[in-house]
């Protein structure tokens, strides 16, 4: 009996249901390498797509200052270039910002080697993706090599201004968090109770039992 390959459609219904069910703690979908790999580098490059092509418009259609209202009072678009780090934090300081971000990129890419469980994939991978798309104008922008001036529009009320990369920076990291917060550890195991807790949980439910088998017995009698 042949295997009949799954279509493309099917294969992304999947992934979606299971991303919905580690979201809710009812199981851990656990990928190989190679797929959690995969998943992270097209996640990755995806972000880094939105951002580069959202920052190529502002930087091809908009005047530098330059603000245009999306949603009156809520939203606008405005045309600046941040030296510093996230959120315009750190200004003058350029060069040590890059060489932060090169490690930080480093970092996640060792992580990703380690990775199989589809959350973790997919947090890291959008990690990726956003440090990578604030790293390239780090060193392909004006005014030089490392020392670029990255391009940040999205305004809001009572906020700094940013871009696709910090949101998907800060989404990411929260997700993180998250998972941290639940034990889920990269390889989709869960990190387990302290062995003095478990021994105490256990000796409770053991004279829980006793006590149930006494009552038992007494009314037996």
């Amino acid at each position: 009996m042949t295997n009949i390959p799954k279509t493309a459609e099917s294969s992304v219904s999947q992934v979606a249901d299971n991303a919905a069910e580690e979201a809710t703690g009812h199981r851990v979908r656990i990928l190989s390498g190679r797929s959690a790999g995969i998943l992270a580098l097209v996640l990755a490059a995806v972000v880094f797509a939105i951002d580069q092509g959202t920052k190529y418009l502002v930087v091809t259609q908009m005047q530098l200052g330059e603000r245009v209202t999306v949603i009156d009072g809520l939203l606008w678009w405005y045309s600046i270039r941040n030296s510093g780090a996230a959120f315009s934090m750190g200004e003058n300081v350029t060069w040590a910002f890059t060489l932060v971000m090169i490690a930080a990129a480093s970092v996640v890419l060792y992580l990703l080697r380690r990775t199989r469980a589809l959350s973790w994939t997919l947090a890291l991978g959008g990690l990726l993706g956003g440090i990578c798309g604030n790293l390239f104008d780090r060193l392909f922008r004006e005014p030089g090599f490392g020392s670029g001036h990255v391009v940040d529009f999205i305004s809001v009320p009572n906020f700094a201004i940013f871009n696709i990369a910090d949101s998907a920076i800060c989404v990411c990291m929260a997700f993180i968090v998250l998972l941290n917060f639940k034990g889920l550890n990269l390889n989709g195991t869960r990190v387990q109770a302290p062995a003095d807790e478990t021994s105490a949980d256990e000796a409770l439910a053991g004279d829980k039992n006793a006590a149930e088998k006494n009552r038992a017995a007494k009314s037996a009698k």
